[in-house]
């Protein structure tokens, strides 16, 4: 039986903006103390009202226009409901069928030849906080919740896996080259799914 590989990505990435997503909290929580870059924004608690991050929204299309991408004059926000433990809203605001950018793509080279790949879609949403478990017990910090994340989501156009490593790896430097994200991997700045 003959198989054929298709993958597509979604990659997440923070952007590198002073504020969170909705709130005016510091996002540089690396280092920083559990639970000490949170406000009643982003924890979600009642009557606390978000106001939208223009720096977010700008990286977002430059992005979109680094990546070849229509760039939308109406875009909107919705509610994904998912309850998680990092999560402290029980939903997160995100974009999806009116996104801020969307019909792009992001030429690689493997082997010699040129490939072009589609994406859908980038448009934003606000990262969760982050789980560490110690034995039987589970910490959440939600230092990371709410920080802006951008969202890149491609076409199933990848038939390799050194197409999918050089997908990322050309994204990365593309993201560092226009200013928007550090890419680092290792700190979570760039994740590819």
């Amino acid at each position: 039986m003959d198989y054929e590989i298709v993958i597509g990505l979604e990659c997440h990435v923070q952007l590198l903006t002073q504020s969170k997503m909705f709130c005016g909290c510091a996002t540089d929580y690396d280092g920083s103390p559990p639970n000490t870059r949170v406000c009643p924004v982003c924890l979600g608690l009642p009557g606390a009202l978000p106001v939208i991050n223009r720096k977010a929204v700008e990286y977002t299309v430059t992005t979109g226009l680094a990546l070849h991408c229509d760039i939308a004059s109406y875009a909107k926000f919705d509610r994904k409901n998912y309850h998680y433990p990092d999560l402290p809203k029980g939903y997160q605001v995100s974009q999806y069928d009116l996104p801020l950018t969307r019909n792009g793509y992001l030429d690689i080279e493997v082997d010699g030849a040129a490939r072009r790949i589609g994406i859908t879609r980038v448009h934003l949403e606000e990262d969760t906080g982050k789980n560490t478990h110690v034995g039987a017990v589970s910490l959440i910090d939600y230092n990371r919740s709410g920080v802006p994340l951008m969202e890149i989501v491609t076409e199933p156009d990848l038939r390799t896996p050194e197409e999918a490593r050089q997908f990322a790896t050309r994204l990365r430097q593309t993201l560092r080259w226009i200013g928007v994200s550090t890419g680092d991997m290792e700190a979570g700045a760039l994740r590819v799914d």
